[in-house]
């Protein structure tokens, strides 16, 4: 099979993982998905081969040519080694699981180009840390989590110290998975909910009260009620709600309830692509 001859515009730098604990674990969680498998990042193979015993097909993408090279001579034939950069590779338009060790360096983008994909059902993936907590909602979710999580679930399974890694990065790793829901709690087209989720992480105010008030989305009385109902308090922050609370506070929206029109609707006609450049 043909190879680039270059890296692409991305530094190569990745942390490998080395832990066997670890390596087992990722497989455990691996056998509880189904569907042939795109791993990302597979490096010298340390996830593949083991994955490659269970006989389900993979693709594995690897930006790093000679490492592709030397990969693909120590898999099986049910194994494919692509040369390529994630973030231009063509997903299989088939329901598949994706896993992978990301370069942390990577980690939002390659998250933002897998959740604006379609087919794939479940991810198993091993990111920093914090960005596992995060996007899990431990602490707090962030505003690309609350963005995503209508049509996906986020679970945090491990804490991966820096030393199961070579060479040993700064900052320990974490295991976590994403599964697509198989009803998503907001029904419609994304970019509209989106861009609530941005109004609301990004909008003046002393607290979630004055915030959501300023958006110029709710009635008053249907607010209060809302900030009952879920028993909030009226300081409480954007990072706090959960996933049936931000899906709540969409329904709650008085944007499609004016049949798209007014100021708070003019904008939420972002697209997700659109949403997706802006930081979270």
């Amino acid at each position: 099979m043909p190879y680039p001859t270059h890296g692409g515009r991305h530094e190569l730098g990745q942390n490998f993982l080395v832990d066997r604990a670890v390596i087992a674990l990722f497989e455990d969680l691996v056998a509880r998905t189904s569907g042939p498998i795109v791993e990302i990042g597979p490096g010298d193979g340390a996830i593949t081969v083991p994955l490659s015993r269970t006989g389900r097909s993979i693709t594995a993408v690897e930006l790093d040519p000679k490492r592709a090279r030397r990969l693909a001579r120590r898999v099986p034939a049910h194994v494919d080694i692509v040369a390529a950069d994630v973030l231009r590779f063509r997903f299989p338009r088939e329901r598949h699981t994706v896993v992978g060790n990301l370069p942390f360096h990577l980690t939002t983008s390659v998250l933002r180009r897998l959740l604006e994909t379609e087919y794939w059902q479940s991810a198993v993936l091993l990111v920093q840390w914090e960005v596992a907590r995060r996007r899990a909602g431990v602490g707090g979710a962030t505003m690309l989590t609350a963005a995503w999580w209508p049509w996906y679930e986020f679970a945090l399974h491990a804490r991966v110290p820096a030393r199961a890694f070579r060479p040993m990065p700064s900052v320990d790793g974490g295991l976590m998975s994403i599964t697509r829901r198989d009803a998503p709690l907001v029904e419609g087209r994304r970019g509209p909910y989106q861009e609530l989720v941005r109004q609301v992480f990004t909008g003046p105010g002393r607290g979630l009260r004055e915030i959501l008030t300023r958006t110029g989305r709710f009635a008053g009385p249907a607010l209060r009620e809302w900030f009952g109902d879920e028993r909030l308090a009226p300081y409480a922050l954007p990072k706090e709600l959960t996933a049936g609370q931000w899906a709540a506070l969409w329904r709650l929206s008085d944007v499609r309830g004016r049949g798209g029109g007014g100021k708070g609707a003019a904008r939420a006609q972002g697209t997700d692509s659109g949403w997706a450049r802006r930081p979270g």
